[in-house]
């Protein structure tokens, strides 16, 4: 297949097993950890977790990813299309809320198939957010919970940390057409997200006038309460972050209360992070595990 699902259209002849394109993947989805996971926002994790599959690979290249060992540096199984229904039925008959795609954008034409049939859970899309509107069109009730970063609205930010300039334009199109294909968030009796948009925001060091940005965005985008939006105070210096000396350090105290004080002063629905999520020992193993 000549690939064009994401914003890169790059093109690349992806073939089975030849990993090729910005995201140097290949045909065939290749995942690094199938498991539980405990660690999203609340409706999503609930009690029992979020049933999350790892993808390898990605269109961006954030200097700063955690994720780094699978998104930049290939770690992973290719696994067939049968092998991910038997994934996704595994986690269900594990407890899990849901179905979490995590980084799958690469991989929509092998997930097109894998859930051509329902599953008796909702689908999550946790995506960095740099998404073809054409792309999640063909996802249009195969997914019903959409979990994008909107990681910059300034494009040289984006040039510099992602390689992505077209970022600020590329992701706020599709969550806008994520928020079409869901309509606001809807809930069951036990809080879990049943359908609709969370958005997510990683503070970054020195990014406080970054995400203030987001969040006036977000609040002026979306009638209150119809999205969600998820301040993570995460951060720490990962990746080739060293690379970069005005974020090769972790959050100040006063960066992280500057930002939730402007949620709050924005009356924005969602979520925050205390300082303890900011360790690597949320960082998953990636080491194949229900793979």
């Amino acid at each position: 297949m000549l690939c064009t699902q994401c914003p890169r259209r790059c093109g690349a002849q992806r073939l089975p097993d030849v990993p090729a394109g910005v995201c140097a993947m290949p045909e065939t989805a290749v995942v690094a950890r199938a498991a539980l996971h405990f660690w999203e926002e609340p409706p999503i994790s609930g009690v029992r977790g979020s049933g999350t599959v790892f993808f390898s690979g990605c269109n961006l290249r954030c200097v700063f990813c955690q994720n780094s060992s699978i998104s930049q540096k290939g770690i992973g199984k290719s696994v067939s299309v049968e092998r991910l229904r038997e994934i996704f039925h595994g986690l269900i008959d594990q407890g899990a809320h849901n179905i979490n795609l995590v980084t799958p954008t690469h991989f929509a034409h092998i997930l097109l198939q894998a859930l051509d049939e329902p599953l008796t859970v909702p689908v999550v899309w946790n995506t960095g957010g740099y998404e073809s509107v054409e792309t999640l069109r063909k996802l249009e009730g195969k997914v019903q919970v959409y979990l994008p970063d909107l990681k910059y609205l300034d494009s040289e930010r984006a040039r510099r940390y992602s390689a992505a300039p077209d970022y600020p334009k590329m992701a706020t199109a599709a969550i806008r057409e994520m928020f079409r294909q869901t309509g606001p968030c809807v809930f069951d009796d036990g809080g879990i997200l049943q359908r609709g948009v969370i958005i997510r925001h990683l503070l970054l060091p020195g990014g406080v006038s970054e995400a203030k940005a987001v969040m006036d965005w977000v609040a002026s985008e979306f009638p209150r309460g119809s999205v969600y939006f998820s301040l993570m105070s995460q951060y720490v210096p990962l990746g080739r972050a060293g690379e970069y000396p005005e974020i090769n350090r972790r959050l100040r105290k006063s960066e992280v209360k500057a930002a939730q004080e402007y949620m709050a002063a924005l009356d924005l629905p969602g979520y925050t992070q205390d300082g303890a999520a900011a360790s690597e020992e949320y960082v998953p193993e990636f080491d194949l595990t229900g793979v």
